[in-house]
């Protein structure tokens, strides 16, 4: 993981337009959200492993599962991400056959992984792009 200083942190937003301009610039809201906090990413490479930019954010006012109008998120320190996989699928699922067919791919080898260095001015770049578009509307 590799932290990126950005004037972001510490701003507030109405979540329904922050998701709409962060996906008008390819982001979409992690999979791994609850109702106090997630993240927004954009996969910079799936070469080996995932690299993603991160922004996180915690909401400070109503919740993610109400009418988006009224929830309020706090951007918190963005990020670079890297995961590895295995490739393929698991063949050591211990859970039985039905949680197998939620369940099927490996294990992360590494859930934090280094980061590519090639990638890190990308994912520079593109926060210089969202802080461009979300300062800018201030």
């Amino acid at each position: 993981m590799i932290p990126l200083s950005s004037p972001l942190t510490g701003t507030t937003y109405k979540f329904n337009e922050l998701e709409k301009e962060l996906q008008g610039l390819g982001f979409k809201l992690a999979d791994n959200w609850d109702y106090e906090h997630g993240y927004f990413d954009y996969k910079i490479d799936d070469h080996v492993g995932y690299q993603f930019i991160r922004l996180p954010f915690a909401v400070t006012s109503g919740s993610l599962d109400a009418p988006s109008d009224y929830a309020l998120v706090e951007m918190k320190e963005p990020f670079l991400l890297s995961h590895k996989y295995n490739p393929g699928l698991d063949d050591n699922v211990k859970e039985g056959n039905f949680r197998a067919i939620f369940d099927q791919f490996q294990e992360p080898v590494d859930k934090d992984a280094s980061f590519p260095e090639e990638h890190v001015h990308t994912g520079r770049e593109l926060l210089k792009k969202v802080e461009q578009a979300l300062l800018t509307k201030r």
